[in-house]
């Protein structure tokens, strides 16, 4: 859920059926997770080595904001995101400049000097922005390609997140992590997600919601797009196994997370490659 950039989380209350709307996670046992239940709570830690802060400029002014994090890939300089913090049927022009910061607190006066910038946008082919926003939603993923710093690639610095393809598990517990900037939270901050997430199935839900994995209780606002959600996490290598990206939230408290089907393997070897 970006802002200003590719603003679509207000379309999620149509997309949602009365199906998923309905629905109520089972408690689940946090101790065995490692991570406590939240519906949108401050990260302890602070930061994640691993997750980082999204921020575009256009004409030297900071223009949109979105989450995401480093994912295993030769070359060690890719981020897995959602495709609507690359372009969107508001935006469909990809932004000039942006960079990638990792483990983000509270550093807009020092993006530029912290952050990797990114070098290129690796969209999938269903994302079609001229075509109707509820036809493209399954395909709402991506991969940045950064830049090196000082001949060192993000990975090598900050390590990486180990990424799964579909089919995730569905019955797992999960850790939403993003920076989330509309009230009450501000963007400069890591904040979490946890629970049991249900994996969305037809004819249940809205074919533009079916594949995706959903949290009930999520808080998190826009600028959590295209953050991680990660299970087994390590709090040691602070990096998990990343099970899909942040999408679009109903405005009530559902927040939906798109997994990479398969054939996004060929768009990461294209994003490994620069």
């Amino acid at each position: 859920m970006s802002s200003p950039r590719g603003v679509i989380a207000a379309v999620a209350a149509a997309a949602f059926t009365a199906a998923a709307l309905g629905s109520t996670a089972p408690p689940a046992a946090a101790a065995a997770f490692g991570i406590p239940d939240s519906a949108g709570d401050r990260w302890a830690a602070r930061t994640v080595s691993t997750i980082g802060k999204i921020i575009w400029e256009e004409g030297g002014e900071v223009a949109g904001l979105c989450s995401g994090a480093v994912v295993d890939a030769p070359g060690g300089s890719v981020v897995a995101t959602a495709a609507h913090c690359v372009s969107s049927p508001h935006v469909a022009v990809p932004p000039g400049d942006a960079w990638f910061v990792p483990a983000y607190d509270n550093g807009m006066g020092s993006y530029r000097k912290d952050g990797w910038k990114v070098a290129s946008y690796h969209l999938p082919d269903g994302w079609d922005v001229n075509r109707h926003l509820h036809t493209i939603l399954p395909h709402d993923y991506a991969f940045l390609t950064l830049e090196t710093k000082g001949g060192r690639t993000v990975q090598q610095v900050h390590g990486a997140n180990r990424l799964a393809f579909e089919p995730v598990d569905g019955g797992k517990r999960v850790a939403a992590f993003g920076y989330p900037a509309a009230p009450p939270y501000d963007g400069e901050t890591l904040h979490y997600c946890a629970g049991r997430a249900r994996l969305l199935t037809s004819p249940e839900v809205a074919e533009a919601n079916a594949g995706g994995l959903l949290l009930e209780r999520c808080a998190m606002t826009a600028g959590s797009s295209g953050g991680p959600w990660i299970q087994d996490y390590d709090p040691v290598t602070q990096s998990g196994t990343v099970v899909g990206v942040t999408s679009v939230g109903s405005g009530d408290g559902q927040v939906l997370g798109r997994p990479y089907p398969r054939g996004a393997a060929d768009l990461l070897r294209r994003a490994a490659a620069g």
